[in-house]
């Protein structure tokens, strides 16, 4: 080369041409490599792309089936309970209905408690020997005691009864409760149901996914749940049925014992009546005897102070045939069977005066106004007696 003739080159080292074409074979290798890398990375991306959409699909469709059979379920369910409830509310109307009827029984028991009573104190108002514990007594007693007994035993049932509706009461504002959230649920999951990939106010809920243990529940939990509840309606039906039928039972046989014991009270008011009418008619038949005997012995009462009158004369003759006697003179004055027998004349008279006085006495103590008045008074009193038990009857 010529002095004259000058290069100018880069002050940097020359690489030959072996390495060039070594670098252009790194080259090509290291582009089909990342075309082979971007063709697999493209159709592991639509598979995935793929997949997705298919399984975003399914699970679409999966789920909208699940919300719909949830639907389904929660709308039986409520449908078993609104039915349960609506047999519950009659329930309640008719314990209420039963509970009205007996508060108007035990009003009714009151009257003849009031008769019975009444009764009582009229048959307390007899006098003397008829103030008696006869078999009527007995009978009212038993009926007032039978009545008061079935007063207080209804009135018990009223107040069980009251307990009961309100225990109803409660178990149906639960069981509204229940079926208010089934119906807010069902219309959670169709809103659900009827959203789309295309509806509006779709937005991210980053919160959706943290499940709260506390305030969730399984399946099996609210499927027991369901079950307790109408497991438990089940019950409150069936009980109150059997409370209402017994209240109502209890009501008829209370009725049916009440006229039984007043029929058998009537029975013995009756046989004391006839007893009571068959007494007064034995007095009355005694004061007829005891009239026609007080007669007779007024009618003896006459003769015998005729008979008393009519010994007068006959006693002062003796005495003055005696007082005559006295007189005799002398000697004369003896004690012949003349003075003997006049004197056991006298004797005999005065005697038979005074038997004739105390018969008067007697006769007339027997035959006194008093007695007569008295059995008066009885039979009076005898036929009051049997108004009075003909009124209570």
């Amino acid at each position: 080369m010529a002095k004259f003739i000058s290069t100018y080159e880069k002050p940097l080292p020359h690489i030959g041409l072996s390495d060039w074409y070594t670098k252009q074979w790194e080259l090509r290798q290291s582009a089909d490599i990342r075309r082979s890398e971007a063709c697999r990375l493209r159709n592991s991306s639509k598979t995935t792309r793929s997949e997705g959409n298919v399984r975003t699909k399914w699970d679409t469709y999966i789920n909208d089936a699940r919300i719909a059979d949830r639907v389904l379920e929660l709308s039986r369910w409520k449908d078993v309970l609104e039915d349960l409830l609506q047999k519950l509310i009659t329930e309640i109307r008719l314990l209420n209905d039963e509970k009205s009827n007996t508060e108007k029984e035990i009003e009714n028991i009151t009257q003849p408690l009031r008769i019975v009573s009444e009764c009582i104190s009229m048959r307390d108002c007899r006098r003397g020997a008829e103030l008696t514990y006869d078999e009527a007594d007995i009978e009212l007693k038993k009926e007032l005691r039978m009545i008061a007994n079935i007063h207080e035993a209804l009135t018990k049932r009223v107040q069980a009864t009251w307990e009961k509706l309100n225990r109803l009461e409660t178990f149906k504002f639960k069981l509204s409760l229940d079926i208010e959230d089934k119906i807010e649920t069902i219309r959670i999951d169709r809103e659900n149901l009827e959203l789309d990939h295309a509806c509006a106010n779709l937005s991210y809920k980053p919160k959706t996914l943290a499940i709260d243990k506390t305030s969730s529940i399984t399946y099996e939990v609210w499927l027991d749940r369901c079950g307790c509840s109408k497991s438990s309606a089940d019950d409150e039906l069936s009980e109150c049925y059997t409370f209402r039928e017994t209240t109502r039972v209890m009501r008829e046989h209370a009725w049916n014992d009440i006229r039984a014991q007043q029929d058998a009270t009537d029975y013995t008011l009756r046989k004391r009546i006839y007893q009571t009418q068959k007494a007064r008619n034995e007095l009355e038949w005694q004061k007829l005897k005891v009239q026609k005997e007080m007669e007779m012995l007024g009618n003896e009462i006459n003769q015998l102070e005729g008979t008393l009158m009519s010994k007068i004369a006959p006693v002062k003759c003796v005495e003055t045939r005696l007082e005559n006697r006295v007189h005799r003179p002398g000697p004369e004055l003896c004690k012949d069977e003349v003075e003997s027998g006049l004197k056991n004349e006298a004797l005999q008279l005065k005697q038979t005066e005074e038997d004739l006085i105390k018969m008067i006495a007697h006769a007339n103590l027997i035959n006194t106004l008093e007695q007569a008045t008295t059995v008066w008074n009885l039979c009076s009193y005898v036929s009051t007696r049997i108004w009075k038990t003909n009124s209570t009857l």
